[in-house]
């Protein structure tokens, strides 16, 4: 009965992670590469994702305070932040990061200032939220680890 329910739990938990933005396509594809000779790809790829986007969340906060005018370089920034976020599909913060390069591009910094605050809380919210959900695929085991990525 446990098993069966930490399966509901995982089921629901991963729906809502795509239903509520946090999540797209590209996290199903990701699971999709996890078989039982990496049975911990995608935790893995999330947390190198989570220690590359903290520190380019730091450079992004610096070059704002140091470099506030200087908007190719906070753009440049924000670029590898998406493209890290868009490589495990954490969709919220890839939007975040669109509406950043706009505010770069209109040379806008109160809005780079507010962006870079919505991106901060984004990806604190959704590392959150991964954490659980890899906490409940641990529990589950190995046997079935990657939950079907059409449920």
């Amino acid at each position: 009965m446990e098993y069966s329910n930490l399966r509901r739990q995982i089921i629901f938990m991963r729906k809502n992670l795509f239903d509520q933005g946090y999540l797209d396509e590209q996290f199903n594809q990701l699971e999709e590469l996890q078989d039982e000779s990496s049975p911990n790809f995608v935790e893995e790829v999330a947390a190198l994702f989570f220690k590359d986007s903290s520190r380019l969340l730091t450079n992004i906060e610096q070059a704002i305070d140091k470099y506030p005018q200087d908007f190719y370089r906070l753009d440049s920034l924000v670029q590898q932040l998406k493209g890290s976020g868009s490589s495990i599909g954490a969709l919220r913060m890839k939007n975040e990061c669109s509406v950043f390069k706009v505010n770069c591009n209109d040379r806008n910094l109160e809005g780079c200032r507010r962006s870079l605050q919505k991106m901060k809380r984004e990806h604190a919210t959704l590392k959150q939220k991964l954490e659980s959900y890899f906490q409940l695929l641990r529990q589950v085991g190995p046997r079935d680890y990657a939950v079907s990525s059409r449920k």
